[in-house]
């Protein structure tokens, strides 16, 4: 059975897509069945996995508002993991599940008709505690983080682990930090170095080892349609990708 990973940080721009993409298209590498559900309305997941959002004949809109089966919408990217792919009509989705009764459970209801044919299925979160992302939230195992080595980025992160906290409470007993990873990572900055270790600290063995560098070939995959492992696979980035895997899979053997 798959376990269900959100990729999740209520502050934007910290490579949430990135990581999500690229972990997918690691898994895959690495022999796994992997699922990735796009949650965001922008449909960037989508895009940077070689899926043209415009062209989708049935999207996540589509099976959490008309019912539509998630095997019917799934499409599989050039990486060899499957993709739940989004678009703009995904924003919509707020206003139409806001009356459902058990709204904040439909993707839930979705993901688990499919669940058994993965090992992994990772959900590409908004960055906004949104009805979308708590539908992400409240069927998954656990939460990977991706976040930056910045001063700010430790402010958004107390607001996230209260989120989580408070789903874990309410509506997901089964809900955990699975692990930060610390992204966009430049060595040349001492600051980088200081929060990255305060994150070690306080969070310990929640930190994964695998670091992820600043690369510029990561940043031009998206654009390509394609993964960063895909793209370049002897970027710094995509080995860095391809080792987070590798590290996933062992973490969560372990468990």
């Amino acid at each position: 059975m798959a376990k269900i990973f959100c990729v999740a940080n209520q502050k934007g721009g910290v490579g949430k897509t990135t990581t999500s993409v690229n972990l997918a298209a690691s898994l895959a590498k690495q022999k796994q069945r992997v699922l990735l559900i796009d949650l965001d309305p922008q449909g960037n997941a989508t895009m940077g996995s070689g899926i043209d959002k415009t062209q989708c004949e049935n999207t996540l809109y589509e099976v959490l508002v008309d019912g539509v089966a998630l095997a019917e919408a799934r499409l599989k990217s050039m990486a060899g993991y499957d993709v739940l792919p989004a678009n703009r009509e995904l924003a919509g989705a707020e206003i139409e599940l806001v009356n459902r009764a058990q709204r904040e459970r439909q993707l839930g209801a979705a993901i688990a008709v499919v669940q058994a044919e993965y090992d992994f299925i990772l959900i590409d979160c908004p960055p906004a505690l949104s009805l979308l992302t708590l539908n992400g939230l409240c069927c998954a195992n656990g939460v990977v983080i991706p976040m930056q080595c910045e001063y700010f980025a430790l402010e958004g992160l107390s607001d996230l682990l209260d989120t989580i906290k408070r789903v874990h409470a309410n509506l997901n007993r089964e809900l955990q930090i699975i692990g930060l990873l610390r992204v966009m990572f430049d060595s040349r900055i001492t600051l980088q170095h200081q929060v990255s270790d305060q994150l070690q600290q306080h969070f310990g063995d929640k930190v994964f080892n695998t670091i992820i560098p600043r690369n510029v070939r990561l940043a031009e995959a998206p654009s390509h349609g394609m993964p960063g492992i895909v793209f370049d696979p002897s970027s710094r980035g995509a080995k860095a990708y391809l080792q987070f895997g590798a590290e996933m899979i062992k973490r969560i053997r372990a468990k």
